[in-house]
């Protein structure tokens, strides 16, 4: 659990982050970036580490065939550090990610006659 002293206007009080509160704000910024899928597992692929320097993260996705994998590794950098820094007050020291598959698109099925082809051998 990871915790920060905020004292707005001279109020006392503490507010406090779970881990798994980053983790939703990053899995939110995941699920906003196009061209991935989260890695279908327990702790969905992140690994969120607290230290002085700031947040580690951690993560593993799938990309989907056709969209360029460092471009989408720097979007998915570039996301999660907005979200997370807006959202909770953290720095975001690093974000490694892993493209661990792709997914490629389903192969047309040469068994299935187009439709014209099934209108010629109606018609012969």
């Amino acid at each position: 659990m990871a915790s920060i002293k905020h004292n707005p206007n001279g109020q006392k009080g503490k507010i406090t982050y779970s881990s798994d509160i980053v983790s939703g704000i990053i899995v939110l910024s995941l699920q906003e970036t196009e061209g991935i899928e989260l890695v279908p597992s327990k702790n969905k692929g992140i690994k969120v580490c607290f230290e002085k320097e700031g947040v580690f993260v951690d993560i593993s996705v799938i990309a989907y065939y056709g969209y360029k994998v460092p471009e989408l590794a720097f979007r998915i950098q570039q996301t999660i550090k907005q979200m997370v820094e807006s959202m909770t007050k953290y720095k975001i020291a690093k974000v490694d990610v892993h493209i661990t598959s792709v997914i490629f698109p389903a192969p047309k099925s040469e068994a299935e006659p187009s439709p014209e082809a099934a209108d010629e051998a109606a018609n012969a």
